[in-house]
């Protein structure tokens, strides 16, 4: 297939990445960082594939990369471009960011055997090299292991990209572009994070408390709880976000903001009254039950509360901190009540080969909620720094319109209320 020489992509700037110093994280705007650039394609490697995207979508690491946060991207693409001759292409004064997208291949490098051009796929967003022993019982060990688009260049906000081959799996038939996009980071992660052995191991009927139930990441959590027969407890932030998590089947809801709690009484110190009114409002939901898990990602906000609340010899699993990474709980919680606290990251190809299996089979559905172009991924990217969205919110690469790419219409007519029931709110 013919291949242009560039290409256009949502990019951050080297030379801006200290223009947010002093500015405090809510006040930065991914708007002013993100830049729509044209690019040059870069030369393939042994086991790479290039794909023309057709949709992409917005992660919180999307955020992160735009407001420089915890660090700046470009010191990891500097390290990376040290490892080996391949990887040097990689560190450049720019940096192709985003970690989802949904195309076809257009070139395979050598070696890569499994998919062939005019293949239509998702890519997940793990990135490894597998030469240490490490990671071969699980690939989310492996020391060279990365997140695409966010320490690495190339990544899915663009016109073309670069994955290497085990990035990729069949596109679901019976979704859009901008709908198999979605799916593909936070599907995955919550997948490992709630339902995998190497996660909390969630079992029928455990009471699962899921922050951010509607979001782009705690509606797959919502999804794969009443899918697992666990019984979830969904907070949310509004009586909007509450009839959703409904709607996909969570009977138990508190409403943060309508109940008004407030962990912190200031800056530094937290109310453990608080937390002891979260356990009571869970007990009263679930006729006497803690929380076996609680699934954690808003971070110090949330986090000592999540540490109290859970049960007995729960756990506290938790992939992110989009509230603060610096967290504070009271360790008598913890080790006098036999709790643990897991982190978890991502998902190995397979964890993320068979959560895509589930959309794909219509038995998790995705939570698109509104597609912007590629000219306002920065827009796209301002919004959920603001929380101003429900479920994920998906950006249009070469796709013209949205509503294209189905090729099951029958399976997606059987799924259509639960695929739209983002899409209506």
């Amino acid at each position: 297939m013919a291949v242009p020489e560039s290409y256009r992509a949502v990019t951050i700037h080297k030379d801006e990445q200290s223009m947010f110093d002093g500015v405090p994280s809510r006040e930065k705007d991914p708007r002013l960082a993100l830049h729509l650039d044209d690019v040059p394609v870069p030369a393939l490697a042994p086991g790479e594939a290039l794909i023309a995207v057709m949709a992409s979508s917005v992660n919180y690491n999307t955020v992160w990369s735009s407001i420089f946060e915890p660090v700046s991207t470009f010191g990891f693409l500097e390290r990376y471009g040290r490892t080996h001759a391949d990887a040097k292409r990689h560190d450049l004064p720019y940096h192709v960011i985003g970690s989802d997208a949904s195309g076809v291949v257009l070139r395979v490098g050598p070696g890569v055997n499994a998919w062939r051009p005019g293949d239509k796929v998702v890519a997940h967003c793990l990135s490894v090299e597998l030469e240490s022993p490490a990671g071969h019982n699980d690939t989310m060990m492996d020391p060279e292991q990365r997140i695409w688009g966010f320490e690495t260049n190339f990544g899915g906000l663009a016109e073309l990209a670069i994955v290497k081959s085990n990035q990729l799996m069949p596109k679901p038939e019976h979704l859009t572009w901008e709908e198999a996009a979605a799916p593909g980071l936070v599907n995955s992660t919550a997948y490992r994070q709630l339902v995998s052995r190497n996660g909390a191991g969630m079992k029928q009927g455990d009471v699962v408390l899921i922050w951010g139930a509607s979001g782009g990441l705690g509606s797959y959590a919502t999804q794969y709880a009443v899918n697992g027969g666990a019984i979830p407890v969904c907070v949310v932030s509004s009586p909007e976000k509450a009839a959703l998590v409904r709607s996909m089947g969570a009977d138990l809801v508190i409403d943060r903001s309508a109940e008004g709690y407030r962990f912190w009484k200031d800056e530094h110190t937290q109310d453990p009254k608080e937390w002891q009114r979260l356990g009571k409002r869970i007990r009263e939901l679930t006729g006497g039950d803690d929380a076996d898990i609680v699934f954690e990602h808003p971070g110090r906000e949330t986090f000592g509360a999540s540490v109290y609340v859970a049960r007995k010899g729960g756990t506290i699993v938790t992939c992110a901190s989009t509230s603060g990474f610096m967290h504070e709980y009271d360790n008598r919680y913890l080790w006098m009540n036999l709790k643990r606290i897991i982190g978890s990251h991502f998902a190995n190809y397979r964890e993320a080969f068979e959560a895509n299996r589930l959309i794909s089979r219509g038995m998790i559905h995705p939570t698109l909620s509104k597609a912007f172009p590629l000219e306002e991924a920065g827009e796209a990217a301002y919004e959920v720094h603001r929380n101003l969205h429900q479920g994920k919110v998906g950006v249009l690469a070469l796709a013209p319109e949205e509503g294209l790419g189905v090729t099951n219409p029958e399976l997606r007519a059987l799924h259509i209320n639960e695929i739209n029931r983002f899409r209506d709110t």
